[in-house]
């Protein structure tokens, strides 16, 4: 991955449905891997960060860059729910349904940063920066909805944020894994396919 400046917006080709190249590639790559959350995986090991990060440094329009992760992600919690019946559901009028999915929109604006500046340092330093913070928020949504007298949360936000500590690997994992994939993949194809050099959008 290398440092790469935004082209102008118009030289990019259209596709059929009138959307730049670059978009429809983007928001397949997000929507795929947003959609590996219904395979078996360990603990915590998910795209969450990873597709707010790669939205945030490609997509030009800051309102796609919002947009993307957050209905793919919609969608994914949607297949979960078909998947896995009422209990799963239960989840989208939950504290940490609220929490994961602003995790995502300030991880996307933390993505922001990495405009212009795609490296694989800056990608790994701002990966492990959006895996602290989906710890300390989604930790602090469990907290807030402890049920008094029933688990570590219910003793305080301290306790909480230590017995999170074991899923906290499986974050950062996560989050590094489907970084390097996303990250990695897009620069591949933008050698192989000119159109995608300008920024979406």
């Amino acid at each position: 991955m290398t440092p790469n400046a935004s082209a102008p917006r118009s030289s990019e080709p259209s596709s059929p449905s009138g959307l730049p190249t670059s978009v429809l590639v983007l928001s397949g790559m997000i929507l795929i891997a947003a959609l590996t959350r219904l395979l078996p995986h360990p603990p915590n090991f998910s795209p969450v960060e990873a597709v707010a990060l790669f939205g945030g440094a490609w997509f030009a329009s800051r309102a796609w860059a919002l947009a993307v992760p957050l209905l793919a992600m919609f969608l994914s919690d949607l297949a979960l729910g078909l998947a896995n019946g009422g209990i799963y559901f239960e989840y989208f009028v939950s504290a940490h349904f609220a929490a994961v999915y602003l995790c995502i929109a300030l991880s996307t604006v933390l993505g922001f940063g990495l405009r212009g500046r795609v490296t694989g340092p800056r990608v790994l330093g701002y990966s492990l920066a959006g895996s602290v913070l989906f710890f300390l928020l989604s930790n602090a949504a469990v907290w807030a909805t402890a049920v008094p007298g029933h688990g570590a949360c219910s003793l305080g936000l301290l306790p909480c944020y230590v017995s999170g500590i074991p899923f906290f690997q499986g974050t950062v994992l996560g989050t590094l894994f489907y970084s390097a994939l996303l990250f990695g993949g897009f620069a591949l194809l933008r050698r192989r396919l000119p159109q995608l050099a300008p920024q979406a959008l």
